[in-house]
């Protein structure tokens, strides 16, 4: 599946925030190791090295296309570099400080097992801190799933959307964390995000979970899909005086292993 960066960045300042929200609560006073799990073009890995600035600071990203705009988009820092890398098949090393990971585990299966071993890889006091969508029960998502599920696009889209297994519930996170002897905080927020313009839900999605669709799909498909979409995003998401409002659910999870 490929990536549109600029396509992703276009709600950056809305889509930047849980990130923030996420890394403000670890609280590790000078790491040596900060490792970015899914760092996308890098942009926020940057953040990360500006913070530590005694850190090595490594964004991995299995998007060519983001880690193309990583030069562009991340400003150049001497503690700062990026790597082409599943992150499914990653392991902490033994001198891994903190672990960031946002809005990038839901594309990968299993995940739920790889947070239990990479928590009981990682060193004494070693912080590990993730947030990833918890709005697949949300109308943008229930309504891209029964539309691709429908007779009209099932023959050629079964298959493509995974949403009942792609994150865990909150507490599922906590007791992965708490089992492997760690303190844990975690917790859930919905940001009531007023988006501007015509057809804003449909262009918010096709930055991120409407992707696997376009993928699969012609170009002409791809355009008969989204118009049906935005139809139905229409009725749910009506436009209000002040823009569109859009629940935008988000699951955090900070873990510090023991020691």
């Amino acid at each position: 599946m490929k990536w549109d960066p600029a396509k992703y960045a276009k709600f950056g300042e809305y889509r930047d925030r849980p990130y923030f929200d996420l890394t403000a609560r670890i609280h590790a006073d000078a790491p040596r190791n900060v490792v970015d799990l899914g760092c996308g073009s890098g942009a926020l890995t940057a953040a990360l090295a500006r913070r530590w600035p005694t850190a090595q600071v490594t964004g991995l990203d299995s998007s060519a296309e983001m880690l193309a705009r990583s030069d562009s988009a991340a400003e150049p820092l001497p503690n700062l570099s990026f790597s082409h890398a599943d992150i499914a098949g990653w392991m902490p090393s033994d001198d891994t400080d903190v672990v960031v990971t946002n809005a990038a585990l839901q594309w990968v299966p299993d995940h739920r097992d790889l947070l239990a071993q990479w928590l009981a890889a990682l060193k004494p006091g070693a912080w590990f801190a993730l947030q990833v969508p918890g709005n697949f029960g949300s109308p943008s998502h229930t309504l891209m799933r029964g539309l691709a599920e429908s007779v009209t696009w099932s023959g050629r889209l079964a298959g493509v959307l995974r949403h009942a297994d792609a994150v865990g519930r909150p507490d599922e996170y906590l007791n992965i964390m708490l089992d492997a002897g760690c303190a844990a905080d975690v917790w859930e927020t919905t940001y009531l995000q007023l988006l501007p313009g015509p057809d804003p839900v449909l262009e918010w999605v096709r930055g991120t979970g409407l992707r696997p669709v376009l993928a699969a799909l012609s170009a002409a498909d791809a355009r008969a899909f989204e118009a049906d979409y935005s139809a139905l995003l229409a009725r749910a998401y009506p436009a209000g005086p002040h823009g569109t409002v859009f629940g935008f659910r988000r699951i955090f999870a900070v873990a510090r292993t023991p020691g």
